[in-house]
């Protein structure tokens, strides 16, 4: 460090000779215990002039590299950065047409919005942040439509790529305000989302797609820049079939976990496409996503389809996010109509989202007598798929057993405060109503009024 911060002054070192310690400090800057130097303010700039003032590219690099490591292992250095005023130059280097440079550089600024005051208005009005990004992702979208480039994937240009995504969902998380800059981003994104090979079943939203489909989650879906990337008049479907084939793949391969935090923006996105799409694109997506006349074969949910393992989502109290998603999107696909909501998927998993967003739960489904075949509003299944549980009738001793067994759980309800009404076999003792049984159990157990 002593060696690099001398020649600032100095210039005494040759550009290898700087390269060659820059290279030694990025291997002693992986274990923090053993570079305390590094991560000070006088580190940080030497690091930083090093690399955004430096004529040389090789130089350049090597310092953004170090410079990056050290704002991801503490991020106490991330507003020490800040603090030093260079986002201007790092925006310029930004506009390089270079792939090294947009993933150091958006790397760098990615970092800073997380712990720091950067004023990232400031980097979109006058540093042009908001263009760089929207230039570089027209570079990928031109890549991602050669046909050659699938053959061979240059790991530098997915990694770029990556970098680029993330720091576009985070300066429209951090800066909603200044989404609009974006919008210009859209068809770029469509196009790779549609050009990626989708990756294997396993993992259907590895990256670049799970980050793709991020970034499309704050941008403005409803200007009129994003009608002709989603809607295109050759295929109007086409980008929501993509995302719902992602979906499926999706509800196939992840658990709970995936499902919370990869899943759920993509649940999002197409909440988003159903919202301010043509008439013909709502109609698909209701019919890929809503239970269909097989699912109502059985109790909603129990079934194989796309639509059932979303309504089995629904309740998983280990997934909020994701079910709530979801439910918004069945809602909406409902057109915001409570009746049509539980017709679409049964009271059972209506009730709990239309009480939790102060909804009034519809009396019946007022659709359900309006249709061809009638179906149990609870459940959604067809009344005439139900099959009848032929159970034998209860012995006389069964039902004492099964009346004991509901006054003590009264009982207990009582005493732990969840109930505050009278035991109804405690009533129906005081009001006379309640018979010994004889020995051989043949008087009625209640007289009957």
């Amino acid at each position: 460090m002593t060696k690099l911060t001398d020649d600032l002054k100095s210039k005494k070192l040759t550009t290898p000779e700087r390269d060659d310690a820059l290279e030694d400090l990025k291997v002693y800057g992986r274990d923090p215990r053993d570079a305390g130097p590094i991560f000070t303010r006088e580190g940080i700039e030497t690091l930083t002039r090093h690399a955004l003032d430096s004529a040389s590219e090789s130089t350049s690099r090597n310092a953004l590299r170090c410079l990056c490591n050290a704002m991801f292992l503490k991020p106490e250095t991330r507003q020490m950065f800040v603090d030093l005023g260079y986002e201007e130059k790092a925006c310029n280097k930004l506009k390089n047409d270079n792939r090294d440079d947009e993933f150091l550089i958006s790397r760098l600024i990615f970092l800073t919005t997380y712990g720091t005051n950067i004023d990232l208005r400031t980097l979109i009005d006058q540093f042009d942040l908001a263009d760089s990004v929207v230039q570089n992702l027209a570079r990928h979208a031109r890549q991602h439509s050669k046909d050659a480039s699938k053959a061979k994937v240059d790991p530098m240009e997915e990694m770029a790529l990556a970098e680029t995504l993330k720091l576009l969902f985070n300066v429209t998380t951090f800066a909603p305000k200044h989404v609009g800059s974006f919008t210009p981003a859209l068809p770029h994104i469509i196009t790779m989302l549609h050009k990626h090979d989708v990756p294997p079943a396993s993992t259907p939203l590895a990256s670049p797609l799970s980050l793709l489909i991020n970034a499309l989650v704050n941008l403005q879906l409803d200007s009129e820049q994003a009608q002709s990337p989603f809607y295109p008049e050759s295929e109007p479907t086409s980008v929501s079939e993509r995302l719902i084939h992602l979906l499926g793949l999706s509800m196939k391969a992840y658990g709970e976990s995936e499902l919370e935090q990869t899943v759920t923006p993509l649940i999002c996105v197409i909440r988003g496409v159903h919202e301010h799409a043509p008439k013909n694109v709502q109609q698909y997506i209701r019919d890929s996503l809503l239970p269909t006349e097989e699912d109502r074969q059985d109790v909603l949910g129990r079934g194989e389809t796309l639509s059932s393992s979303l309504l089995r989502n629904i309740t998983n109290p280990m997934i909020p996010k994701f079910g709530s998603a979801v439910s918004h999107l069945l809602f909406e696909m409902s057109d915001k109509d409570a009746s049509k909501f539980v017709h679409n998927v049964g009271y059972g998993f209506a009730s709990g989202f239309l009480f939790q967003n102060n909804i009034p739960i519809p009396e019946t489904a007022s659709e359900a007598a309006e249709a061809a075949r009638a179906f149990n509003p609870i459940t959604g299944q067809y009344l005439d798929a139900e099959k009848v549980q032929d159970l034998p009738e209860m012995t006389e001793e069964e039902k004492e057993r099964e009346a004991e067994r509901l006054f003590v759980l009264f009982e207990r309800l009582k005493q732990n405060g969840l109930i505050s009404v009278q035991n109804p076999v405690e009533k129906a003792f005081r009001e006379g109503r309640v018979q010994e049984l004889d020995d051989d159990g043949a008087d009625a157990a209640e007289k009957v009024d």
